[in-house]
């Protein structure tokens, strides 16, 4: 029974949280952006190929977003990851807790060179290029932007936050909702 959907931009700590979560819980995860690698690996296509197709064909974003809020409403997993599965949990009126997590530019930039390497003005740029090609496709296919407030229930603010206390605040609000 999925209980959280976890969203946010990227560097944002989502993937960590739900790492931690799953380890607190015993719980289960479908991700997102797994649901884009099988699908690019079914098409024999590498990452980047399949990404360049999915901005020149929208169909295909719009079908892995079906294959994604149908695993949602079929899977067992109590964790979904996405940038757009607290709209999806919403859309398809599936009570769960839909968490934002919010972490200012600056910050996720930081988050993006320690995991990754580089400098902090490339990860900005690349942070800032990402967020504004995702917000043109979002809002072509759906009229959403994932950070809209609309469909969640908690926002929280991670930005001066370590994953430990993430994980703590998380789990707050999911012993105070159930």
């Amino acid at each position: 029974m999925l209980r959280i959907t976890v969203s946010g931009h990227p560097g944002s700590g989502t993937s960590t949280l739900v790492k931690a979560l799953m380890a607190h819980y015993s719980w289960t995860s479908l991700n997102g952006g797994d649901v884009f690698r099988q699908e690019a690996a079914r098409r024999e296509m590498s990452l980047g190929e399949f990404g360049e197709l999915c901005k020149s064909d929208l169909n295909v974003d719009r079908e892995l977003d079906k294959q994604l809020q149908q695993q949602m409403q079929d899977d067992s997993s109590q964790i979904v990851e996405s940038r757009l599965a607290g709209w999806w949990a919403y859309r398809l009126e599936i009570p769960c807790v839909r968490l934002w997590l919010d972490v200012d530019e600056t910050e996720r930039a930081k988050r993006v060179v320690y995991r990754e390497g580089g400098s902090i003005e490339d990860a900005l740029e690349a942070n800032k290029k990402r967020s504004s090609v995702d917000a043109e496709r979002f809002m072509e296919l759906y009229q959403i932007l994932p950070e809209q407030r609309e469909p969640y229930t908690t926002v929280l603010d991670a930005t001066n936050l370590g994953s430990e206390e993430v994980l703590a605040a998380v789990i707050s609000i999911l012993e105070e909702k159930a």
